[in-house]
């Protein structure tokens, strides 16, 4: 044993690196030899080595989704039918409310003005309401009056509704957009505009419609002039039943 220990003290010893391209996927088993430089005491030794594999990053895969109407859905019908209405507001209601949450003495940002009215197509007929809520944005005192944000629907009984939202101008016409509906105004979009006949109490609306089936005609009767004169029929203040459709919304 003596003999051999200035043996072991010097041996030399060689590896030989893989190609790591080389490197499979499973564990691989090669044996690697060393020698001793001296050879007088007789041994072989040899090593297992084990090599691993790394696996490649995963690739990303993106994909898009692209609706698709059904091939059976009708085509949606973009003729422009006129719808007029009247807001008139025979003040039995409490209708409009101001509400001043700027606790300013002026009308300014902030206020809030809630409302309820008659809305019919003409004066002799009580056909629906509207109601809705007003945001004050910008007193204009050099034309007197304001701008602001509005929010409220068309009610026509059994007929359904039209929601509107846009700016509202107390000085001048305006346009709102027409938001949709219900009833045969479902899937209504257009434009509506507004003629301020005597603020706030005598509105007067020509409802440009796209997206919905002929109107019924009896909502469109020849409508009467814009005038500060218009008064409501007694039969429409009454609400009798023939001067109202079906489940008319007060």
């Amino acid at each position: 044993m003596a003999s051999s220990t200035p043996a072991l003290r010097n041996f030399s010893s060689s590896f030989k690196l893989l190609n790591p391209r080389s490197v499979s996927s499973t564990p691989a088993h090669r044996l690697l030899p060393f020698k001793f430089s001296n050879p007088s005491p007789s041994h072989n030794l040899t090593l297992h080595s084990t090599h691993y594999s790394f696996p490649k990053p995963a690739r990303s895969i993106s994909f898009s989704c692209k609706a698709q109407s059904s091939p059976s859905d009708p085509p949606r019908p973009t003729k422009v039918q006129e719808l007029h209405v009247y807001e008139i507001n025979e003040r039995d209601r409490g209708s409009p409310a101001y509400l001043r949450l700027s606790q300013k003495s002026v009308n300014s940002l902030g206020d809030l003005v809630p409302f309820s009215n008659k809305a019919p197509p003409s004066p002799g007929e009580a056909v629906g309401s509207n109601s809705g809520i007003c945001v004050l944005i910008q007193n204009v005192p050099e034309k007197k009056g304001d701008r602001y944000e509005a929010i409220y629907s068309f009610y026509f009984g059994d007929y359904g509704h039209i929601s509107v939202q846009g700016g509202y101008l107390t000085y001048e016409d305006t346009y709102l957009a027409i938001t949709g509906g219900s009833g045969i105004f479902e899937g209504a979009y257009g434009q509506v505009k507004l003629q301020q006949i005597v603020f706030p109490f005598k509105l007067f609306y020509t409802f440009y419609l796209k997206g919905i089936k002929e109107l019924p005609a009896d909502l469109l009767g020849k409508p009467v002039s814009p005038s500060p004169n218009v008064e409501p029929a007694p039969s429409a203040k009454a609400c009798e039943p023939h001067a109202c459709i079906a489940n008319f919304t007060d």
